[in-house]
């Protein structure tokens, strides 16, 4: 496997948990806060894997705002880029894990090719600036109201983007 780093943003410990899960299921042991994201870290890598919990009306993590301009800053050509994200289908059905679609939107104009988009069939949501030719941009997780579904997720997601890492 060429050299990976997952790389979250977390305001609750929710998404540290799961980037660590998904860590751990793919044997990757360098698994970074978005705080320490810097341009050395793009270039010493050439898989990453992002995620973020989103909030408000779809936002990312707030710690991704500054993480998101080294993103913009970075040439990611030649790179490969898998992203998940955990929101709230329930409480916030309009903008399930919208803060996907900027780190989404940011690898893409940075050249990244981006793996691991997820059909939305086994979800509950009513709209997601995440889904992107029927799919989410990446591994979408619910740890409010679908807890029982995360691992299974996460394996599945694990299974099919490790061998492109």
């Amino acid at each position: 496997m060429k050299t990976t780093v997952i790389i979250y943003g977390t305001s609750t410990g929710t998404c540290e948990d799961l980037a660590g899960r998904i860590g751990a299921k793919l044997g990757v042991d360098n698994v970074i806060n978005v705080t320490d994201l810097d341009a050395s870290v793009l270039a010493d890598n050439e898989n990453f894997i992002l995620g973020t919990s989103t909030w408000g009306a779809g936002e990312m993590q707030d710690d991704w705002y500054d993480g998101i301009k080294t993103l913009k800053g970075a040439d990611l050509s030649g790179k490969t880029v898998a992203l998940f994200g955990c929101g709230d289908s329930e409480s916030y059905p309009d903008t399930f894990v919208g803060g996907i679609a900027e780190l989404y939107n940011a690898v893409k104009a940075a050249g990244a090719n981006v793996i691991g988009a997820v059909a939305t069939e086994d979800y509950t949501f009513d709209d997601s600036e995440a889904v992107v030719d029927g799919k989410f941009v990446g591994l979408a997780l619910d740890e409010v109201n679908e807890d029982d579904k995360t691992d299974e997720r996460i394996e599945a997601w694990v299974a099919e983007i490790k061998p492109c890492l």
